[in-house]
C-alpha cells in the first residue's frame, strides 16, 4: 500500500515493482552499515535507497522537498542524504557526524541500516556502528578512487569480524559511465582487500543520487551486468553466532527476595539445557542448570543470541563477569592476550600503560605489555613503532592483572572483543578482538627473536608517563634528602635509593608475586544493578 501512494504522489522517480508480501516473521533480517571517505555518497544513498525500497512516508517526503530547498546540495532536486542526517550540525556542513541507524524491510528480508560518518575525527563513531554489522557497504568516489580512509575503514570492518564487503564505486556520472575506470578502482581494491580476510567481495557501479543500480539496472552502464545493491543485501546469508561452546556471560546476580538466585545475561553462543552441568569461569566451580527463566517464562532450553536467567542446583558462589559454559572445565586464568587493537581516544597507548580491559561483563585492571606494530593505513603493511594515536591500528600484547576468562575472537565474537579504558576518568581509550591468548604463564618478552629477560622483566619503565613519575619522584627524594642532612651527598643518595629500588621492586614483584595473585592496582568500577539487556 505504501509505495503505491508514493508513486502516486511522487510520480518520478518511479518506484520498483514490488512483489506480492509475506508474513513479517518469515522474513530473515541484516544489519549493514555505510562506510568509506568523506563525500563519498554514503548518506545519499542509504536515503535513496529507503526512497527506492518505499520506507519513506508521506509526511517524510513532504519534510524533505522542504529540507532540500534549505540544505540541499543538489541545486532544486531532492537530497536524499537529508532522510538520514538528522543533526543540525549534518545539514548546515553537510556531512554525517554520528551514526544514523535506519529500519526498513521489502518482502524478502528486514534490514536494520548504519550510515555512518566518513571523517577521520568520527573513526570511533565509525567503528561503534561496524561491530554489529553483519555486511559492509564501502563507498568509493569514482573520480577520487581508494583513499587512505578508505583503506582504514576497511581495516576496521574486517577487525570486527564483517565477512561480506560491498564495494559501491560512486558518483560514476562524473567521471563519463566510463567501464575502465570501474575496472582500475576494482582491481585495486581487489588487491587490497586480499590481506584482510574477507569471505565474499563484491563491487558494483552506481550513482547513488540517481539510483542507478540500486534497486535496478542502469541503461546508461549496459557494461555491467552483475546484480544490484538490493540483491546482494537481500541474499547475501549473514554469519550466524557459533553453534559450537555453551557461553553465558553473566551480567546480573538475580536476587529478588531471599528465595530466588538467578544469574542473568545474554546467551553469547552454543545451547543448553535445564539439568545439563556446568562450569563456572574462571574459577573452576561445578554445578548443573535446575532452571532457564525468558521473558516469555520458563523453557526447557536457550540458544545463542536469546536473553536468560538461569538457576543452578546448589548454591554456587557467581558473580557479575563470571562465564557459566556447559561441561565440567578446570579453572581458566588468562596470561596474555595478542590482540588487533583500534584507538579510540585522544591519549596515545604506549607498552607499559595500565588501564581497565572490559570484555564481556567482566571489568579486569590489564597492562599493555607490547606493541608488535603499527597498520599503515596507506597500503595496509605492519611497521614498527613505539605507541598508537588516535585512529591507529596495532597488533598488541595485554596482560589482564585478575582473573579473566577469554577468547579468540574467531570462535566468539562476545569473549573475544573488548574495550580499554582510562582507570581513572573512565574514559573508552580503544576498542579490540582477540587473537590468541595464553595460559597464566609469565613470559615477559613478547618480541619474535628475542628470549624473555631471566630475572628482571621491567626494571626500567618502558613508557614515558612511568618514565616521567620516576623523575619527579626522585627528584623529590633529592630535595627531601638535601633539606634532612643539609648535604648534597645526603640528597644524591636518597635519590639513587629511589630511583634504584623502586623500579627493582617492581621487577622482583613481577618476578615472585604473579599478576593475577596481588590486589588490582588499578580501581575497577562497580556495576550498576539495572538487569539492563534482561
Amino acid at each position: 500500500m505504501l509505495p503505491a501512494v508514493l508513486a502516486a504522489r511522487h510520480p518520478e522517480p518511479d518506484l520498483p515493482q514490488v512483489a506480492q508480501a509475506i508474513r513479517p516473521a518469515e522474513r530473515s533480517l541484516l544489519r549493514f552499515i555505510t562506510c568509506g571517505s568523506v563525500d563519498d555518497g554514503k548518506s545519499t544513498l542509504l536515503g535513496r535507497l529507503l526512497w527506492e525500497t518505499g520506507a519513506v512516508y508521506e509526511d517524510q517526503a513532504e519534510a524533505l522537498a522542504r529540507d532540500s530547498a534549505r540544505f540541499g546540495t543538489d541545486g532544486k532536486n531532492r537530497d536524499y542524504a537529508l532522510l538520514v542526517d538528522g543533526l543540525s550540525a549534518e545539514r548546515e556542513q553537510g556531512i554525517t557526524i554520528d551514526v544514523a541507524y535506519r529500519y526498513f524491510a521489502t518482502p524478502r528480508r528486514a534490514f536494520i541500516a548504519a550510515d555512518t560518518p566518513g571523517h577521520e575525527q568520527y573513526t570511533r563513531n565509525m567503528a561503534t556502528g561496524a561491530s554489529t554489522a553483519d555486511v559492509a557497504i564501502l563507498l568509493v568516489d569514482a573520480r577520487k578512487g581508494v583513499l587512505p580512509q578508505t583503506r582504514r575503514h576497511s581495516s576496521i570492518v574486517s577487525l570486527v569480524g564483517v565477512k561480506d564487503i560491498i564495494v559501491a564505486i560512486n558518483k560514476m556520472d562524473l567521471v563519463g559511465f566510463d567501464e575502465a575506470v570501474f575496472r582500475r578502482i576494482e582491481a585495486e581494491y581487489r588487491a587490497l582487500a586480499e590481506q584482510l580476510g574477507f569471505r565474499s567481495i563484491h563491487v558494483l557501479p552506481l550513482v547513488a543520487r540517481d539510483g542507478d543500480t540500486l534497486t535496478r539496472r542502469s541503461g546508461r552502464m549496459p557494461w555491467y551486468a552483475g546484480p544490484t545493491l538490493l540483491d546482494l543485501i537481500e541474499t547475501l546469508e549473514p554469519v550466524l553466532p557459533t553453534d559450537g561452546r555453551f557461553f553465558l556471560p553473566v551480567q546480573w546476580v538475580n536476587r529478588p527476595d531471599a528465595d530466588f538466585r538467578g544469574f542473568s545475561g545474554t546467551i553469547a553462543s552454543g545451547q543448553i539445557r535445564v539439568g545439563d552441568p556446568v562450569t563456572i569461569l574462571p574459577q573452576g566451580r561445578a554445578s548443573r542448570i535446575a532452571e532457564i527463566l525468558t521473558p516469555e517464562g520458563t523453557r526447557s532450553a536457550a540458544k545463542a543470541g536469546e536473553a536468560v536467567t538461569v538457576t543452578l542446583a546448589d548454591e554456587t558462589d557467581v558473580v557479575r563477569g563470571d562465564v557459566i559454559t556447559l561441561g565440567h572445565r578446570p579453572g581458566h586464568t588468562t596470561g596474555t592476550l595478542t590482540a588487533r587493537l583500534l584507538v579510540l581516544g585522544e591519549r596515545r597507548l604506549a607498552p607499559g600503560d595500565r588501564m581497565l580491559i572490559k570484555l564481556g561483563c567482566a571489568t579486569v585492571p590489564a597492562r599493555f605489555e607490547a606493541l608488535a606494530h603499527e597498520l599503515s593505513v596507506e597500503d595496509l603493511s605492519p611497521r614498527p613503532a613505539g605507541h598508537l594515536a588516535m585512529n591507529g591500528i596495532g597488533k598488541v600484547v595485554l596482560r589482564p592483572e585478575a582473573p579473566l576468562f577469554a577468547l579468540p575472537y574467531e570462535e566468539c565474537r562476545t569473549l573475544g572483543s573488548f574495550l580499554l579504558i582510562d582507570p581513572i576518568t573512565h574514559a573508552t581509550l580503544a576498542m579490540g578482538v582477540i587473537d590468541t591468548v595464553s595460559g597464566p604463564s609469565r613470559e615477559a618478552s613478547t618480541r619474535p627473536g628475542k628470549p624473555a629477560p631471566a630475572v628482571l622483566p621491567r626494571f626500567w619503565p618502558k613508557s614515558r608517563v612511568e618514565r616521567t613519575r620516576l623523575a619527579v619522584t626522585t627528584l623529590a627524594f633529592a630535595l627531601a634528602g638535601f633539606l634532612l642532612t643539609g648535604t648534597l651527598a645526603g640528597a644524591l643518595a636518597l635519590a639513587a635509593l629511589d630511583a634504584i629500588g623502586r623500579p627493582l621492586l617492581h621487577a622482583l614483584q613481577d618476578r615472585f608475586w604473579p599478576a593475577g595473585e596481588r590486589p588490582a592496582s588499578a580501581p575497577v568500577p562497580e556495576p550498576g544493578l539495572d538487569g539492563g539487556g534482561i
